[in-house]
């Protein structure tokens, strides 16, 4: 088959898939029976892509449960979007939408913050000093942004002197847009790196090197740009067949590697980052850099009796729930879903996707009387961008498994236009329709 060939089977699988409402958006867990009458109290804590999914599947699947969403923001953000946002292919609104408009009528939702969690007494305290008892709570409260951990950083710097975020937010990735578009434009020194904290999407700090090395390529400046990648421990990538693609793609496009280097601050006046490394602290120049800060649970889940009591997380704060059933270790009716899970992988939306339905399945077992089945593989996948127009869908487990949903169509290692396309155009379908409950 030669170039032209394929490009044409792809596009017409590509288009198959869309018009079939996309593999990737087909429901996920047990099939729908007739809805579990029951008066439970279900409380679920955050209203993003997890707790929103959830809620959805919950009113679907039971009658007469109380279900409670607790959660303050009023702005529901496709987080998937960031990146296209911040390389200048989507606008920041592209990412934003009303948290409203997502859950059902059927749900209460206080549009509050939780601030304190008791599961002795099974109830949650708000921030507004409500008290709302549960029968099961769901925990979906995301994950903490440690801004204040990054010496010298301040959210005013964003998309000034260099600067980026592409985690902060939509208008904080246009921002960072602006500032790599002139610095694509002038050259100099770019840096980046990702925290040694367990993080949302850990492909992204990979896919804006990727995207700022293409953005200089296109705009025949490459010559005057120098691009160094700061690895928080040994590798670039956990799943080592990844790791290996991501180091010679680098190696090939000329992004300098630095290994076991861990940002600890910023000095914007003298454009300085200083990295603590195992021989010390190690400072480095820049021109350019998108900050990514530490990333922990937030402060409702830190200070409860939820988190990991020991082992390797014992500092961040992550709910300490079974990696295959998402059921607490220690409070048999509490969840936990999305980025706040205590797992080994799965801080991403398609890992929300299979997450959910497992979650949801053993709640209504508990009401039911009975055992499930379902079981979480540790699935989560990352649209790797590699420059405009090409990507690579890279789908993996909890063993490192890679776990293709298109074997024979999308090589999970190569540089294509479809996986491009998964991460431009289908990916956002798709979620749309997890927040439904519907994938």
């Amino acid at each position: 088959m030669n170039d032209l060939d394929h490009l044409t089977a792809s596009r017409r699988a590509f288009l198959g898939m869309a018009a079939g409402g996309l593999a990737l958006a087909g429901a996920a867990g047990p099939a729908r029976a007739e809805k579990v009458k029951t008066t439970a109290s279900i409380v679920i804590l955050g209203a993003g892509a997890a707790g929103t999914a959830m809620a959805n599947r919950l009113v679907e699947r039971l009658d007469g449960a109380k279900i409670t969403i607790i959660d303050a923001r009023k702005r529901h953000l496709y987080q998937p979007g960031f990146t296209l946002v911040a390389a200048g292919l989507k606008p920041a609104d592209y990412s934003v939408s009303r948290t409203g408009d997502w859950l059902p009528r059927q749900v209460e939702w206080i549009e509050e913050g939780a601030a304190e969690i008791d599961p002795e007494g099974q109830k949650v305290v708000t921030t507004g000093g409500k008290t709302v008892a549960y029968d099961f709570l769901i925990l979906a409260t995301g994950l903490k942004l440690d801004w204040n951990a990054v010496e010298g950083f301040d959210m005013n710097m964003v998309g000034t002197g260099g600067i980026g975020a592409v985690y902060a937010g939509p208008e904080q990735a246009a921002a960072t847009w602006g500032a790599m578009n002139r610095f694509t434009d002038e050259g100099g020194k770019a840096v980046f790196f990702r925290p040694a904290t367990e993080m949302k999407c850990a492909g992204a700090p990979l896919k804006y090197t990727f995207l700022t090395d293409d953005y200089a390529r296109r705009k025949g400046s490459r010559g005057r740009v120098q691009i160094d990648y700061h690895a928080h421990s040994g590798a670039l990538f956990s799943v080592p067949i990844v790791n290996e693609k991501v180091r010679m793609l680098f190696d090939d496009r000329g992004v300098n590697m630095h290994y076991k280097h861990v940002m600890k601050s910023i000095d914007p006046g003298r454009k300085i980052i200083t990295f603590s490394t195992p021989e010390g602290d190690h400072e480095t120049d820049y021109d350019f850099t998108n900050v990514i800060p530490p990333m922990v649970a937030p402060d409702v889940i830190r200070n409860s009796p939820l988190p990991w009591q020991d082992g390797k997380w014992v500092n961040e704060g992550w709910a300490e729930v079974d990696p295959e059933t998402l059921r607490h270790a220690r409070y048999r009716n509490v969840f936990a879903i999305g980025d706040i899970a205590g797992v080994p992988k799965g801080k991403t939306a398609a890992s929300v996707k299979w997450q959910v339905p497992v979650a949801e399945d053993h709640l209504v077992a508990d009401i039911q009387g009975r055992l499930s089945p379902e079981i979480y593989n540790g699935y989560t996948s990352c649209p790797l961008i590699t420059r405009v127009g090409r990507a690579m869908l890279v789908e993996f487990d909890y063993k490192n498994n890679l776990t293709p949903s298109f074997p024979g169509v999308i090589a999970p290692l190569e540089e294509l236009w479809i996986s491009w396309l998964m991460k431009e155009v289908a990916l956002k379908a798709t979620y749309n329709a997890m927040l439904r409950g519907k994938a």
